[in-house]
């Protein structure tokens, strides 16, 4: 029972040195603006409960005290207090902002792999194929996938009845698959800008749009070709291959694109393809460790463009991720498909050894650009270079040359999003 009433007074005591700090606020920041009686009257509130407060006054007594402060307070403290909840509201999110840009910019950055430069330690925007009508997911199942796995369907319905053909470009070594970009927004809000790729059913298009950054041909692949001889890109189809078996492919606009038959016939309003865009990592990169411990040969690394004319006269400042491969001093060059480093094998990461060896889904490095047959660089004062891990689909260092050491960002230390196996410390 004592201890009740021990509780109550010492909460009331806490309250009333709470109050005491508010008066102090209002006539520190007020006292210009108040009339003389206005001032008097504060202080002599104010004083009265430190007085009671300093007498040890009980509960009862504490709480008359803090009342008529408050009722002094009332008039005399404008927007300190009393405080209106849009006033209080604004200053919460107003705190929390500096708050978050305050860890962004010195501890950690939320960062997302857009592309798969990076596969398969890392994933761009990748598709998940549904061959059959009856294995897409539901309604609910898709609400699932949204929230787990950031997935977008795509479903294309046949405008006619016949078989599915891709439109690809003859000629070259190279067959790709044409699109055009067009307007669209992102959470239906934002403009951005989207890839509009057609597909032919009984010699009718129907389309679909996806992300700038996404490979749609990956996603042809797995919806009509999953068991082809793969291209250099990650899950992609080697159209060129599967190409040059058709004779028969048929040929629009002037003979220039070829019709690639996939062997899928379907009636007309019947499921013509079917896919998820499942989103890229996203990831957490600290910032804070590189000013004072170097970056590491091996280690992911993240930096900006700004400096980098390759990039930055086309896409102009933005946030690149490779792993880094090369420090200060050193010469890299190209052999075998495996990386050199001062004429040894490059060390620091198993994928320098995956990619030489060109194990499971690493392709091997490829020699282009500044790391052409017989070419080396040699890194000098304050330079860094990077590659993609998944070198054959991977705009990096080759081609855009050294990162200035002033635009060094961080490394990646968390992957947050999606919840996929690369969910967890980053590799």
């Amino acid at each position: 029972m004592f201890g009740i009433f021990a509780s109550a007074e010492r909460k009331m005591r806490e309250n009333a040195g709470n109050w005491l700090e508010l008066a102090d606020k209002v006539y520190h920041y007020r006292r210009d603006v108040l009339t003389a009686s206005q001032l008097t009257e504060l202080q002599s509130e104010t004083a009265g409960l430190k007085s009671l407060l300093k007498g040890k006054a009980g509960a009862e007594k504490l709480k008359l005290g803090i009342e008529r402060l408050e009722e002094v307070l009332r008039r005399t403290g404008g927007a300190i207090y009393p405080k209106s909840s849009l006033v209080e509201n604004v200053e919460f999110f107003l705190v929390a902002a500096i708050v978050i840009l305050g860890i962004r910019t010195y501890f950690l950055q939320p960062f997302k792999i857009p592309t798969n430069s990076m596969w398969p330690t890392y994933n761009g925007m990748t598709p998940e194929a549904f061959p059959r009508k009856d294995a897409e997911p539901g309604y609910v199942m898709n609400a699932v996938r949204f929230v787990a796995f950031g997935a977008q369907p795509k479903r294309v319905d046949a405008p006619a009845s016949g078989e599915v053909m891709i439109p690809v470009g003859a000629g070259g070594p190279r067959v790709t698959i044409p699109y055009r970009e067009v307007p669209g927004r992102t959470w239906l809000v934002l403009p951005t800008t989207l890839k509009e790729y057609a597909i032919y059913v009984g010699g009718k298009p129907a389309t679909v749009r996806v992300p700038l950054d996404f490979d749609f041909e990956w996603a042809v692949r797995d919806c009509f070709f999953p068991n082809s001889t793969p291209s250099h890109e990650p899950g992609g189809v080697d159209l060129a291959r599967v190409l040059a078996r058709q004779a028969d492919a048929p040929a629009i606009d002037g003979g220039r694109i070829r019709l690639l038959r996939t062997g899928k016939t379907v009636r007309e309003g019947e499921r013509a393809m079917a896919f998820d865009i499942l989103t890229g990592d996203q990831l957490f990169v600290d910032r804070m460790s590189y000013h004072f411990i170097p970056p590491a040969v091996g280690s992911g690394f993240v930096f900006r463009t700004a400096n980098i004319d390759g990039i930055a006269r086309v896409y102009g400042d933005q946030y690149y991720i490779k792993r880094l491969v090369g420090i200060p001093g050193e010469s890299l060059e190209i052999r075998n498909f495996g990386l050199f480093t001062n004429g040894k094998p490059t060390e620091g990461s198993h994928v320098f050894a995956a990619n030489a060896k060109r194990e499971g889904n690493h392709v091997g490095y490829r020699y282009e650009g500044l790391l052409s047959p017989g070419r080396q660089v040699k890194l000098g004062k304050d330079e860094y270079f990077a590659l993609g891990d998944n070198s054959a689909n991977s705009a990096d260092g080759r081609y855009w040359g050294t990162v200035p050491a002033k635009d060094v960002v961080g490394r990646p230390v968390l992957v947050y999003y999606p919840f996929t196996r690369h969910w967890g410390v980053a590799k």
